[in-house]
């Protein structure tokens, strides 16, 4: 009885995470390029002469206790601002207080804005001022790629640093003092027996970690408390590896799927197929990025490929998951082992790129129908000749208007198929198709 009673007083306490909170860089667990010993934040913070900067990194990393590491060591107000719940308005009264409490010769007051990319573009406009002429220090931290989502005025007043994930080594160390430094857990018996399930569910995430670690203690029903793998899975009963599709981790796996299918790595591609799968992503939207692999890099060299992708598109669609794997895995491979060529990518670009260049050139006479008496009169149509009409189903003539006609766009790749096409056009064409 007392010690279920126990575990509902730890209820009425602050959770893990925060009680676990380091207070000082010493305590700080990670991110040794920024904090180690003569690494660039520690040095600017030791020195107490903190500029404004940005946290790039994903959830759980540490952004927010580094601000109010920076906060307690200089000894300094820190606001926080919600970029959910705050607006323009918010904004100015935090930086109007501001300038109240800082003194003559002193550092600026912190301003911690979490979520920063949340913010709007009138939002991050009313910071700009206040950053520019050091009323407050901003430390911003986002989840999210800055260069798409902060504006530029903005990010070029900040520095930019980038937090990883943690490590293995890393989120050990953390198991470790919480359950030997802990208040609450000390005073328990708690034998991390295996520690695998634990880290492959945070994903690098330390607040994660120390929310599973305290589900799973709270769940124990009897004292030593033996943590394994099975205690964690059954506590959980989730995908430990899905993953937010809004967020930056999509884009990175789809695009290592991508450059692996690119590289021509079925191994790595097939890999990276399965994170997907894994993590619970929508089998149309890899569907779709294969068909675009199909025609943006295999192309011309396989234009088989194409025809495979969208077979693949069609059976997932109609089949839905488990079975919808098979096909998304037979063009994976196909596509990665297949010869490789972007002729067609790179020349609808350079086609693209033409046209905004030189605007509407008027199409050659010769080149337009004459359904009306009037247009044939005004020569449209005249001299074209139709092509059936001579040996080997080609005649010289022009078809790119008169100020381009010595424009060359599409370049063959290097594949065998488009060696052949290439010496179609040689023999066609002649010395306008051979490459300098």
């Amino acid at each position: 009885m007392r010690y279920i009673s126990y575990f509902c007083n730890i209820i009425m306490v602050k959770p893990l995470a925060e009680r676990l909170r380091p207070k000082t860089l010493d305590e700080y667990i990670g991110q040794k390029h920024l904090v180690g010993e003569n690494a660039v934040l520690r040095n600017m913070i030791e020195a107490g002469r903190v500029v404004s900067f940005i946290l790039w990194g994903p959830p759980g990393v540490g952004k927010t206790t580094l601000a109010l590491i920076v906060a307690n060591q200089l000894k300094v107000p820190f606001y926080t601002l919600s970029a959910v719940s705050s607006g323009v308005k918010e904004v100015r009264d935090v930086i109007d207080k501001a300038k109240h409490s800082g003194f003559f010769n002193s550092n600026a007051p912190v301003l911690f804005i979490d979520e920063i990319h949340r913010f709007s573009k009138s939002q991050q406009d009313s910071l700009l001022a206040a950053v520019e002429q050091g009323v407050v220090t901003l430390i911003g931290a986002t989840t999210e790629n800055p260069s798409f989502e902060v504006i530029r005025p903005l990010l070029s007043r900040c520095q930019l640093y980038v937090l990883k994930s943690l490590e293995k080594e890393d989120l050990l160390e953390l198991l470790h003092r919480a359950v030997t430094e802990d208040a609450e857990l000390k005073k328990l018996d708690i034998r991390l027996k295996e520690t695998g399930a634990l880290l492959r569910y945070s994903g690098g995430d330390a607040r994660k970690l120390l929310n599973i670690l305290e589900l799973v203690v709270g769940a124990a029903k009897k004292t030593p408390i033996e943590i394994t793998d099975e205690d964690v899975e059954r506590c959980l009963q989730r995908n430990p590896l899905a993953y937010d599709k809004d967020g930056e981790m999509h884009y990175d796996i789809i695009s290592a799927f991508i450059k692996s299918i690119r590289g021509a790595d079925p191994d790595a591609a097939l890999y990276w197929l399965a994170r997907m799968i894994e993590g619970g992503e929508d089998p149309k939207f890899i569907a779709r990025r294969l068909l675009i692999s199909a025609a943006e890099d295999v192309g011309l060299a396989n234009p088989n490929a194409l025809l495979l992708a969208n077979a693949a598109f069609d059976a997932v669609s109609k089949i839905g998951w488990p079975e919808g794997r098979i096909p998304l895995a037979e063009v994976t491979v196909y596509l990665a082992t297949s010869a490789k060529s972007n002729s067609a990518y790179c020349g609808i670009a350079d086609a693209l790129s033409l046209v905004k260049k030189t605007g509407n050139q008027p199409v050659p006479l010769h080149l337009r129908n004459a359904p009306t008496k009037l247009m044939a009169d005004l020569g449209y149509h005249d001299g074209y000749k139709y092509v059936h009409d001579y040996p080997g189903n080609f005649a010289v003539q022009q078809y790119l208007p008169d100020a381009l006609s010595d424009e060359r766009i599409w370049h063959a790749g290097h594949s065998p198929s488009e060696e052949k096409m290439y010496q179609r056009m040689l023999q066609c064409w002649g010395d306008r198709y051979k490459d300098e």
